[in-house]
């Protein structure tokens, strides 16, 4: 069977993006929120594993839902380290940037307001413009890759064009992305 857990980074980005939405969502604060993420996750697989051995011992007539147990986001793949701090590092960089980053989704969108956008898409928007604006050690093809991977796997029907179009105007204004699609590097 093909190993389809998803690379480090890729899965610390759809944990910020989840902090983010969460936030956003329900009106609190990053550090309510990102903690507050990590701990259901723990929970979450904690839960997992419980309900695997009840099941392995027969007290459980069904094992878990598949697709919880194979979900990237639970269970044997809760965060490591490595995950948390890149995940930290773009949460709190989308937070003290917030202002900035909005203003440039804003100018890149026509007719949209930050605010009226799908949080989901919102929060993508802004994940992927803070790597674009303060992550040189990111390619910039890779931080619009990455917004579009996340808007397909957790936005709406039309998000992963809407997102796209908007990250790659995003990515042109700040001079990381080139006419063509190549990468411009800063400097």
């Amino acid at each position: 069977m093909a190993d389809t857990r998803l690379p480090s980074r890729r899965l610390a980005r759809g944990y910020a993006l989840l902090a983010l939405y969460h936030a956003d969502h329900a009106e609190r604060s990053m550090d309510e929120a990102f903690p507050a993420l990590f701990s259901m996750l723990e929970d979450e697989a904690q839960w997992l594993k419980d309900a695997e051995g009840l099941h392995a011992s027969g007290v459980l007539d069904e094992a878990p839902d598949s697709e919880l147990r194979d979900h990237d986001m639970v269970g044997e793949n809760t965060p490591n380290e490595g995950q948390k701090a890149f995940a930290q590092l773009l949460v709190q960089g989308v937070v003290d940037n917030l202002a900035e980053i909005d203003a440039l989704i804003e100018e890149a969108s026509t007719n949209w307001r930050v605010r009226r956008m799908p949080v989901v898409d919102r929060n993508i928007l802004r994940l992927a413009t803070f790597e674009l604006m303060k992550c040189d050690d990111i390619p910039a093809n890779v931080s619009v890759n990455e917004a579009i991977e996340l808007a397909k796997r957790f936005g709406g029907d039309d998000s992963r064009a809407f997102v796209n179009g908007l990250v790659d105007r995003i990515g042109h204004k700040l001079g990381r992305l080139q006419r063509g699609g190549r990468r411009r590097r800063k400097g």
